[in-house]
């Protein structure tokens, strides 16, 4: 066993969305941070998501304005900082009898145009759904509906590059290592990990419970308070099908329960459906979608669509529970979606713990959550993620077609689809993916769709990537593409790549 001579500033639990926001900002600021994740980053919540960048339009109906106008302010700081992963999308909202009346659906909309400093984002408008493209592929009957601007993010990829901005500026961050046990010990946190390399034992003079699903786990079995009990777990479930419609813009639905789910074209080539909202009291690992869920996504989208889906169209399903803070409120669907940020023992080895918080939100809660550390273990650098980049977004917020041309042109033997896909996950830093390759041969190795040994490399070496799951499901989303015998030839590929890299 070793221990680290000099103590951390700050150290993370939890290598989620929240977890990698805070390790980044405090390491911006200049504190000396270390985060553990137990398993790979973004391998909980924060790669089950529905994938927006929103203010939330339903939280109106609940006078959560605070959390809205938050959301809703940042959009555009959040595009404006990873252009590649993040973009913006209109919805389609129809209007139906007998649900949520016009009027109202009017006045909500105009306030979720002007209350957070839109600029770029273009506003709502009233589509006649007889005329429009959006209404093609709906049942006959909607005549009226409502567009409206919101955003999509990479929600993994999100994750991994606050983990890799994190690391660029000096944090240390470890992949599949459990936090064994954290105990206060003279003002310092000494906190034992066990990870593929050992065991070991460092100090930290603040910690940060970002442990999501598991925050309360890590408040009773590894800080060693057994009165944890703050969390309410909400299960939210999508299918992903074959398209459903040829235009890029999305749909807002609005369910016969009151309930929204939503419809968004998904890589290229399907379509993704959700969510749900039920309660959920299992293991988080364990999470999966119900048959119930599925047929109420169906029956949902039926109702809407007037082609209709089976479970044979069907080709993925994903699930993921929701950390959300327990307000006492009667249905999940109702439980706030407001993060909450609670000190313990704030003399003798502070403890931050996290609460809830969404995708939209993160970057706000971690600036928050990083004032917090600072008000307890001394300030040293200013804010600065308001205007800060992520790795591979240093170009401007509409940019990106001209960016996919320039990588075009640099690289005019490579594949045009394959020079799209990655400047769309990686940005400015596309040339130190293919790392020097010219041609299509100088790639290596093969592992179906278009994914080849270069790019395996480099999510490897500068992403903390393990196995194949890593990368087909979190680094990407070719595991909608890649066939088994292609899985199975990266999952050998990378056993031998990774074989003695120390997790560091």
């Amino acid at each position: 066993m070793t221990s680290a001579a000099v103590p951390y500033d700050v150290f993370v639990i939890g290598g989620g969305v929240n977890g990698t926001g805070i390790a980044r900002d405090a390491a911006g600021r200049g504190h000396a941070v270390m985060l553990a994740e137990m398993h790979d980053l973004a391998s909980g919540t924060s790669s089950a998501a529905t994938k927006l960048v929103h203010g939330g339009l339903r939280y109106l109906e609940h006078y959560e304005f605070r959390l809205v106008h938050e959301a809703l302010a940042e959009r555009e700081v959040l595009w404006a900082s990873a252009p590649h992963i993040i973009w913006p999308l209109r919805f389609v909202l129809p209007y139906e009898k007998g649900q949520r009346p016009a009027w109202l659906l009017r006045a909500g909309l105009f306030l979720y145009d002007n209350l957070g400093g839109r600029k770029l984002l273009p506003a709502t408008k009233t589509l006649d759904l007889t005329k429009d493209e959006a209404g093609k592929p709906l049942k006959p009957g909607y005549t009226i509906g409502f567009e409206y601007s919101d955003g999509w993010v990479d929600d993994s990829r999100l994750v991994a590059l606050n983990a890799r901005d994190a690391a660029d500026k000096g944090a240390r961050v470890v992949t599949q290592t459990k936090v064994v046990s954290a105990r206060r010990d003279g003002g310092l946190w000494q906190i034992e990990l066990a990870g593929p390399d050992g065991r070991e034992t460092v100090s930290a003079r603040m910690l940060v419970n970002a442990g999501g699903p598991w925050v309360d786990t890590v408040i009773r079995e590894t800080v060693g308070r057994n009165d944890a009990h703050n969390v309410r777990m909400v299960k939210g479930s999508h299918i992903v099908v074959n398209k459903l419609f040829d235009h890029d813009r999305c749909y807002f639905f609005q369910n016969a329960d009151g309930r929204i789910f939503f419809a968004i074209p998904y890589e290229a080539d399907f379509t993704l459906i959700g969510t749900t909202d039920q309660d959920y009291s299992g293991d988080p690992r364990d999470v999966q979608i119900s048959d119930e869920e599925t047929d109420y996504l169906l029956a949902a989208t039926n109702e809407y669509f007037a082609k209709p889906i089976t479970r044979d169209d069907i080709v993925w399903t994903y699930s993921g529970v929701r950390p959300l803070f327990d307000d006492g409120a009667s249905a999940a669907q109702e439980a706030t979606r407001d993060y909450v940020l609670k000190v313990e023992g704030e003399g003798d080895g502070p403890l931050l713990n996290i609460f809830g918080g969404k995708l939209t939100t993160h970057r706000r809660l971690s600036e928050q959550a990083v004032d917090k550390i600072e008000t307890l273990i001394g300030a040293k650098g200013p804010r600065w993620t308001k205007t800060g980049r992520l790795p591979g977004g240093t170009f401007p917020a509409t940019g990106f077609e001209a960016l996919v041309r320039a990588h075009t042109a640099s690289y005019p033997r490579l594949d045009g689809g394959l020079v799209r896909r990655l400047t769309r996950a990686y940005g400015t830093l596309m040339p130190a993916v293919v790392a020097g390759a010219t041609t299509m041969e100088e790639l290596g190795q093969h592992f179906g769709s278009n994914l080849y040994a270069r790019e395996v490399d480099y999510l490897i070496g500068r992403e903390w990537a393990r196995t194949a799951e890593d990368v087909l499901w979190r680094r990407s989303k070719l595991g909608l593409r890649v066939g088994a015998e292609d899985k199975a030839s990266l999952a050998r590929y990378m056993e031998e790549k990774t074989r003695g890299i120390v997790l560091a």
